[in-house]
């Protein structure tokens, strides 16, 4: 399987993506726990059904020490009791964000309290801008239907 073009070989896509990659950067650099980050990556590329994003943010969170166990259970978290109350409140805020069309209403009220009971305005402000930046990447990785399973941690520097 072949992508359907080379986002990094096209001098327009990449003048585009290295403000997305920027971006995804910022989030990286915030007090939001690495973990909850990944996990949210993760759970929204699922969720868009983009293999490349959840092939390589399953590799990363292995690679930084994420067990099997909780890898594995991401996608049924509500049912799994090896996440934390902050990780279900970010693991639901990242769902409802990712599946805005799906809900008249966006993300509930009670997921933004939730959550806020967890987090602070930082790192409120960084998992909402992770969740948005990591749709972006699902959204062009499905589009151009890239191809998953050949990520090698650390590829991309």
């Amino acid at each position: 399987m072949e992508a359907r073009m080379n986002l990094l070989g096209n001098p327009v896509a990449t003048k585009i993506w290295k403000h997305i990659v920027a971006a995804s950067k910022a989030v990286e650099g915030t007090t939001l726990p690495a973990a909850t980050q990944e996990l949210v990556k993760i759970r929204a590329s699922q969720i868009n059904g983009c293999g490349f994003c959840t092939d390589m943010h399953t590799k990363d969170a292995a690679h930084a020490g994420e067990t099997a166990q909780r890898l594995n259970l991401i996608a049924a978290w509500r049912e799994a009791k090896v996440f934390t109350e902050a990780e279900r409140a970010a693991l639901e805020l990242a769902e409802q964000g990712t599946r805005i069309a799906d809900a008249a209403g966006g993300v509930t009220d009670e997921a933004w309290a939730n959550a806020a009971k967890h987090y602070d305005e930082d790192q409120l402000a960084a998992l909402v801008s992770l969740i948005a930046v990591i749709n972006a990447f699902n959204r062009g990785n499905v589009i151009i239907q890239q191809p998953a399973g050949d990520y090698q941690v650390g590829m991309f520097g």
